[in-house]
């Protein structure tokens, strides 16, 4: 039987500059799925989000998966199958205020 685990990294914050979420530690399981919610913009502009990995929580690499830009309210979500022991979001936010919601699920 596979193993599920949901988790929220970010609840109901407001962003108006980039930010890395805490590092979560899936070496256990063989997918992830990250999912941004955003609540609200204020002002007109980006929030950009990609994918890091680590084998021990505190240096980071780029895994290469990335989100398509985001400019509105709406779900969002990456895939991810291929990581070391650690995972987080590093993001980028531009001219706006993000309110938001991050939730990784895990599944192996």
């Amino acid at each position: 039987m596979k193993q599920f685990n949901a988790a929220h990294l970010e609840i109901k914050k407001s962003f108006a500059e980039g930010f890395e979420t805490h590092p979560y530690e899936v070496g256990w399981a063989d997918e992830v799925i990250f999912f941004v919610y955003i609540e609200d913009v204020i002002g007109n502009g980006t929030f950009d989000a990609k994918v890091q990995i680590s084998h021990d929580g505190i240096h980071w690499a780029d895994e290469g998966t990335t989100f398509t830009t985001i400019t509105e309210r709406g779900l969002y979500f990456v895939k991810v199958s291929h990581f070391g022991n650690y995972i987080r979001l590093k993001t980028d936010i531009k001219g706006a205020e993000f309110k938001l919601q991050i939730q990784i699920a895990s599944k192996g």
